[in-house]
């Protein structure tokens, strides 16, 4: 339940320097998820909520001559953050002036990937056992820009070594303007239950903004976690993914403490025709082997949905996909 003391907490916008977002229900970067399309649906029902690119390598904006696509924002998208991650302060330094003249209104650095492949290089949440080259890349991406750097990352790398108090207190003195806490260690990858009262631990040895993430699926947990963790703001992962809809519905509903009524199936697979196109019209072919996981995301919930996600994750052409959605419609609005 929203309380009034908990709505009052969060009204004023938050503070980074001289900007201010005026919401605290982020939609957190997602790899392979959060490009151009899918951005611009969330922001349909989220219209003051910061949103974020997927990751992007320095290291790959050094050597390339053009920035890659993901770095792409629509004009007046904004908030708008480009993720960047790597280990090399000056690379991180140079993609970050670049990321500013894109267009982004904040740098987020990954603190927090445990994919191998990301991690075996130095980036993500292989920092938190490199302390001081995390502050190092933090201090050159502060003098780089004039816009804030934030960082997300996790608790620690294992049980072990749950580091995030220490890390959290060394990435503010260097100069990062907010953290988001993913609860969950570098072991734990996206497995067990996020673990909350570590953001609330945080949240008290820190003093700039501190945002939750981690098993925000809905807007009783947003609600929940906010409340335990005393945080400055929940950020959505994987709630939204085949729903675009939850930021806003949450953003909504701490605003005004009325809930949205919850988009019904044939709403769902028509925003799921509209994601199919739009993944077509920006990146083609492969546009379209793309929103096969998107497709099947969307099948949820309904009879027979199984049936669905089975044939949109083989489709090859855009006339396929649509095709296979309009049938799904109507056989969910008149069931066989």
């Amino acid at each position: 339940m929203l309380t009034p003391e908990l709505q009052t907490r969060l009204a004023p916008p938050l503070t980074l320097g001289p900007f201010q977002i005026h919401s605290r229900v982020f939609q957190s970067p997602l790899s392979g998820v959060t490009d151009l399309v899918f951005r611009r649906l969330v922001r349909r029902y989220a219209p003051t909520s910061m949103l974020y690119t997927e990751m992007v390598s320095a290291t790959e904006i050094h050597h390339l001559r053009n920035l890659p696509q993901m770095m792409r924002v629509d004009p007046g998208e904004q908030p708008i953050s480009i993720q960047l991650f790597d280990c090399r302060p000056d690379f991180m330094g140079e993609a970050a002036r670049k990321a500013v003249a894109e267009g982004a209104d904040t740098i987020d650095i990954n603190m927090g990937c445990p994919v191998n492949k990301i991690t075996k290089r130095g980036g993500g949440s292989s920092l938190l056992r490199q302390p001081e080259v995390a502050e190092a890349i933090v201090k050159t991406v502060v003098a780089a820009v004039d816009v804030p750097v934030t960082v997300k990352t996790r608790l620690g790398w294992d049980e072990e070594e749950i580091t995030i108090l220490d890390f959290a207190q060394r990435l503010e003195g260097a100069g990062a303007q907010m953290l988001m806490i993913h609860g969950r260690t570098r072991q734990q990858g996206y497995t067990g239950a996020a673990r909350w009262d570590w953001i609330g631990k945080v949240k008290q040895a820190v003093k700039i903004p501190v945002i939750a993430n981690g098993d925000i699926f809905s807007v009783e947990a947003a609600v929940d976690c906010l409340i335990q963790t005393g945080a400055d703001g929940v950020m959505c992962s994987r709630g939204t993914l085949g729903y675009p809809f939850l930021v806003g519905e949450i953003d909504h509903f701490l605003k005004t403490g009325e809930r949205w009524p919850e988009p019904d199936i044939t709403t769902r697979l028509t925003w799921a025709k509209e994601h199919l196109m739009g993944l077509w019209d920006y990146k083609g072919q492969r546009g379209i082997y793309q929103a096969r996981k998107h497709l099947a995301w969307y099948c949820k919930g309904f009879v027979g949905a199984g049936v669905w996600r089975d044939r949109l994750a083989q489709i090859e052409t855009l006339e396929e996909g649509l095709g296979l959605l309009e049938e799904a419609i109507a056989t969910t609005i008149n069931p066989l």
